[in-house]
């Protein structure tokens, strides 16, 4: 009987592992099956453009994955039971033998009355309210993070008639170093926006937000982007979690509590260099994926597992599209004084959001490698009983 493994969430994290479990496992031992609630992949790091009205390629899954022998199946996940080793999904329950869960993360604690651009159907949702406002209404973007920043420079560059502002918790790009906060501070002021720095929104209305100091900032529209938060659904299980829900992994993505599943992306807990848990980001989902594959084909095939390197090397921001900032970091993420900005920067970061893309939209291309064969002990994988490290 063939060995399934059942992979939870196709975006930058979930697709890149099923591409690279297909490329590297005989289809002949291993049934692999991508379980995603949208039938495309979406494009998440460009998003801020979809919500701008630009158009994003579209990229079905069914056709990213054809002639692999990954099977893509359409639906919501409902439930996960470990111990039993088996999926609820909205349309039935499917049965693994290896898990890869790796369902993201959404914007947390989004007001009723706010917009984010966490999702497609949300940043659409955004762009056609966009699309309603006349010139001289206002837009606030809640929070000075990547994800603000790159939504409020978006908006103010395709929207110039709009009174678009920021207001961030902390100082402005309090975390790039100082020639890259210079450049953020000049891009802003270019593009009229209005920065309210050292000031936390925590109450959104229909024309106006709320700060913790009792001020009211003239707001059209809201779109938060004060953090994510990850589905509660692996908390509901007995897969050992930290306190924000993310499940706790390894060094090779794999549960503490149950080694035959794996997690990957927003939805694992993670130490990088010197200790620090990994980030939230594309630059993180993308290595912890590949670790996790490789050992996966390890495990399986007997074979000796090479570690791919879980480091950083640089943040790269977007402000509008003909300008950007690469700020250069250490392996733990802390900025250096090297950076790049400008259109360099701009087309340097279109590079990384079009490779990216290129990787998951061509599973078989990206790295070839020969299908190997499944280790005798995996060969009648329902039977064979976890191995432990």
């Amino acid at each position: 009987m063939k060995h399934r493994i059942v992979i939870l969430g196709a975006g930058y994290a979930g697709a890149t592992a099923a591409g690279r479990l297909a490329r590297r496992l005989h289809p002949g031992d291993t049934e692999i099956t991508v379980v995603n609630a949208d039938a495309d992949f979406v494009e998440r790091v460009r998003l801020h453009q979809l919500a701008t009205g630009q158009h994003l390629r579209r990229r079905e899954l069914s056709e990213i994955f054809a002639g692999t022998g990954v099977r893509v199946r359409v639906a919501h996940v409902a439930a996960v039971d470990p111990d039993a080793r088996t999926v609820t999904l909205d349309d039935g329950e499917i049965g693994y033998d290896t898990l890869v869960y790796a369902l993201g993360s959404a914007a947390a604690g989004v007001p009723e009355h706010a917009y984010n651009v966490s999702g497609r159907d949300a940043a659409l949702r955004l762009r056609d309210r966009l699309a309603t406002l006349s010139s001289g209404g206002t837009v606030l973007v809640a929070g000075g993070g990547l994800t603000g920043l790159e939504a409020v420079t978006e908006i103010a560059e395709a929207h110039p008639g709009l009174a678009v502002a920021l207001a961030t918790r902390g100082a402005l790009g309090d975390w790039l170093d100082e020639k890259a906060r210079r450049h953020l501070r000049g891009v802003l002021e270019r593009l009229g926006v209005t920065v309210h720095e050292h000031t936390d929104v925590v109450r959104v209305e229909t024309a106006v937000a709320g700060t913790s100091e009792g001020r009211l900032l003239p707001a059209d529209v809201t779109v938060w982007a004060a953090g994510f938060a990850v589905h509660p659904l692996a908390a509901a299980t007995t897969l050992r979690v930290a306190g924000t829900g993310q499940i706790a992994v390894d060094k090779m993505m794999r549960s503490f509590s149950h080694p035959d599943v794996y997690a990957v992306g927003d939805a694992a807990i993670a130490d990088g260099p010197g200790g620090r848990p990994l980030r939230m980001a594309c630059a993180s989902a993308v290595p912890m994926a590949w670790r996790a594959a490789d050992d996966i084909v390890g495990r399986l095939t007997g074979r000796r597992v090479r570690k791919t390197p879980l480091r950083y090397v640089n943040q790269c921001i977007s402000l509008g599209r003909g300008d950007g900032i690469i700020q250069f970091v250490t392996a733990d993420d802390r900025a250096t004084p090297s950076l790049i900005t400008g259109r360099t920067a701009a087309r340097f970061k279109e590079i990384v959001c079009r490779g990216a893309a290129w990787e998951v939209a061509h599973p078989t291309l990206a790295m070839p490698s020969r299908r190997r064969r499944l280790a005798p002990a995996h060969a009648d994988s329902r039977t064979a009983s976890p191995v432990s490290r």
